[in-house]
């Protein structure tokens, strides 16, 4: 893979990577207390408990894409970025422009969702 279409993936990485930080830290920051004296009844403790449970699995969602985004960068760095885990390939630029911090090639990944939509 060319130096620029690898600078070019590191950006968009990094630029993931800083968007996720900065939603988890407004979480922190914003999100994270739930004050009943701010909430006139029961329906709203209700609702605002709810939204607050669906931001934090969101957040941990976001926390495993993390990790993908982490482990992608890290392949960039060891030389090893656009090759698929599971046969050796090289995985298309086509692929990787739509998810750049994927591990595996198209092929790959269909037989994966396959065996777990049978097995699932």
């Amino acid at each position: 893979m060319k130096k620029a279409e690898l600078k070019k993936f590191k950006l968009s990485l990094e630029e993931k990577r800083m968007a996720i930080i900065k939603n988890a830290e407004q979480t922190l920051d914003q999100e994270m207390t739930l004050d009943s004296n701010d909430l006139p009844d029961e329906m709203d403790l209700a609702s605002s408990e709810y939204l607050q449970s669906f931001t934090f699995r969101l957040r941990g969602r976001e926390k495993t894409f993390l990790s993908k985004i982490d482990k992608a960068l890290a392949k960039i760095e060891d030389g090893s970025f656009g090759v698929c885990e599971n046969c050796g390939e090289e995985i298309s630029a086509k692929r990787l422009e739509a998810r750049p911090e994927t591990t595996l090639c198209i092929r790959c990944k269909e037989d994966q969702e396959r065996v777990e939509k049978d097995f699932g």
